[in-house]
């Protein structure tokens, strides 16, 4: 559910921003986190069937979910800075994200037991997350300032073009070039795959023996992996002026899979953060 529904309408809302509509992936998927996070503290307060939640989490994905979120966010910061300078500035937004991450990672692990005998586990959590969602909607819908030059609407053109005076990487005559972004693309689907059946695993490796992880562990843990977003900027930092593109995506490849295989072998809480 998670990796399928969202596919239509991310696809839909990135046209719409290409169209001058450049908050609409963001508004539009805050808009179903909300919704998604309103229907879990209901799920919470009513003792509602679990199954409730696989509904949720569709009505969330067909806002377009993550994808679309930080595509637009990618988006609104490329348009918004020289080309010099764009993969600083995209890994500072990133580390931000991050740093917050850890932040909400390390407090929810304590929020996460509050009021657990009268409301239940979770519900002080979740409303929590309900206000920091509704401020962030309201802050990308009234606040979010996009530039002149970002939300003016261009005259459609295939894929496949060529630009006078400069030949663009997509030309009909290139080939080669088609051929390397459809294994990019094919790369990417894949390293996703990985990492994100890797993550889905841990998540439930650390409830259960041998770590045997209380919430406020877990919200521990969550913090040491939002720690990647700090360690990706410090080596953008210190690698972008010997290392290409191709190598620092190589880099990052090989310290997954490296970090992976050494959680294969994790049986203590000391263990696990070595691998992180």
């Amino acid at each position: 559910i998670v990796k399928l529904v969202p596919i239509l309408p991310a696809l839909l809302l990135a046209r719409l921003g290409d169209r001058g509509w450049r908050r609409a992936p963001i508004v539009v998927s805050l808009s179903g986190y909300l919704v998604a996070r309103v229907g879990l503290l209901l799920l919470l307060l009513f003792r509602l069937p679990l199954e409730v939640m696989f509904g949720l989490v569709v009505v969330f994905e067909l806002g377009g979910g993550y994808c679309a979120f930080w595509s637009g966010v990618m988006t609104l910061t490329s348009i918004g800075t020289a080309a010099e300078e764009r993969s600083k500035v995209i890994m500072g937004v990133e580390l931000l994200y991050g740093m917050a991450g850890l932040v909400g990672s390390l407090v929810s692990g304590h929020l996460y037991p509050l009021l657990s005998s009268s409301l239940g586990s979770g519900t002080l959590l979740v409303a929590a997350s309900i206000l920091l969602h509704v401020l962030s909607l309201l802050q990308a819908a009234v606040l979010l300032k996009v530039r002149a030059s970002a939300v003016t609407a261009r005259a459609p053109r295939s894929l496949f073009t060529r630009n006078v005076g400069n030949s663009s990487l997509l030309s009909p005559d290139s080939w080669s070039n088609k051929v390397n972004v459809l294994l990019l693309l094919l790369a990417a689907m894949f390293y996703d795959a990985a990492v994100s059946g890797a993550v889905d695993i841990l998540g439930v490796f650390v409830v259960k023996e041998p770590l045997s992880w209380s919430a406020a562990q877990v919200g521990y843990g969550n913090a040491a992996g939002c720690m990647i977003f700090l360690t990706s900027f410090l080596g953008l930092l210190l690698f972008r002026r010997c290392m290409n593109d191709v190598a620092l995506i190589l880099l990052g490849m090989i310290s997954f899979a490296t970090g992976i295989f050494f959680m294969t072998f994790v049986t203590t809480t000391t263990t696990f953060y070595l691998g992180r």
